[in-house]
């Protein structure tokens, strides 16, 4: 406790803050108004009330929880947002501290002074996520350090919170795509086959496991592209199989043609939750349309993010699938794209013109 909390600790102390409009006792505690139903701070400017009708609290979540809401006078109009937005700091915080089980919506709601309907959709408006989804993110990614630092998988699973083998596996094949005994080997075990396709933007490399599509590469050479692939995943066997993936190029070769992308295509990709959120937007962007990096951030919760968009569209590891190119500077140029800003320029112009064929007539 502060010393600036240690003079404010009984309602005789608080009450003389609160008539003397003490700034000194900002932050020590709020008090509310029966009567008005709002909180306030002790210097507020506000009318004095009567003493009967005050009751004081150690925090606004305390007061928010009793049912207050906040002075627009001494608290700002932002200030019951700003509540939310410390909510859900104190949500992840409480998450990641959490080593072998999940707080409940229950206990994180009753910790941070929400209701649980009202922390949920908080927290997902904020995150992009829901606080299962983010622990289980949370827990994911310690696994993931715990392998890369050369634990066995035993202790790495444990380490990070998983009760079983079994339960390891099953969120595996559809968060890690390798298994965990490869993961932090550089691919050891898995098999990735992949195959080469002409496109009128030069070579294609697609990629996959069975799980579903891992890479997608363009360039003008496919042994560059092979070579690439290798060194990605440098203990995984690679193996040519132009006929088993015939489908799966076919469906990314249509993203030439202006076809949507297909969300049902299995891909086998790794993503943090801001990724996750960008590469969904990115999706959503009709055929022949752009949007700036700050439209992005903007529309998933995230505005000033710009930046931090352009980098997950530059670690998106499947172009075509995930339309990466379709994000813009802001005055609309073409900034860096992985595989070359020529291509950017080529697929946006096909895809405005609506065909294959105005890939070809663009180069």
């Amino acid at each position: 406790m502060s010393n600036q909390s240690k003079a404010f600790t009984d309602d005789a102390a608080r009450w003389a803050a609160v008539t003397e409009r003490d700034a000194a006792a900002d932050g020590a505690f709020f008090y509310a108004v029966v009567t008005t139903g709002i909180y306030c701070r002790p210097s507020c400017p506000s009318r004095k009330p009567k003493r009967e009708n005050v009751r004081f609290y150690e925090s606004p979540a305390e007061a928010e929880a009793a049912g207050y809401r906040p002075c627009r006078k001494c608290l700002g109009q932002d200030a019951a947002e700003a509540r939310r937005r410390q909510a859900v700091t104190e949500a992840c915080a409480l998450l990641d501290a959490a080593e072998e089980t999940a707080p409940t919506l229950e206990e994180l709601a009753a910790a941070t002074g929400l209701s649980p309907h009202h922390l949920q959709r908080t927290f997902k408006a904020v995150t992009g996520v829901s606080p299962r989804q983010y622990w289980d993110a949370r827990r994911l990614e310690r696994l993931r350090q715990n392998l890369k630092s050369g634990e066995a998988v035993a202790p790495a699973l444990y380490g990070a919170g998983y009760g079983s083998s079994s339960r390891l596996y099953e969120k595996a094949r559809g968060q890690l795509g390798m298994t965990p005994a490869t993961y932090g080997k550089g691919g050891r075990g898995a098999v990735i086959a992949f195959t080469t396709a002409p496109s009128p933007l030069g070579r294609v490399l697609v990629a996959a496991t069975e799980a579903g599509i891992c890479s997608v590469g363009l360039g003008e050479d496919a042994g560059a592209l092979e070579a690439e692939l290798r060194r990605d995943f440098p203990l995984a066997e690679i193996v040519r199989e132009d006929e088993t993936l015939g489908r799966l190029t076919d469906e990314v070769l249509a993203r030439l043609e202006g076809k949507a992308p297909d969300r049902k295509l299995p891909l086998d990709i790794q993503a943090t939750a801001f990724q996750r959120q960008v590469w969904e937007a990115l999706m959503t962007i009709p055929t022949g349309e752009t949007r700036t990096y700050g439209e992005l951030a903007a529309e998933i919760g995230k505005p000033g993010a710009s930046r931090a968009v352009g980098r997950a569209c530059g670690s998106n590891r499947v172009a075509l699938v995930i339309p990466c190119h379709r994000a813009v500077g802001a005055n609309g140029s073409l900034t860096g794209y992985r595989w070359g800003v020529e291509r950017k320029r080529r697929l946006l112009a096909a895809e405005a013109a609506g065909g294959r064929e105005a890939v070809a007539a663009t180069g």
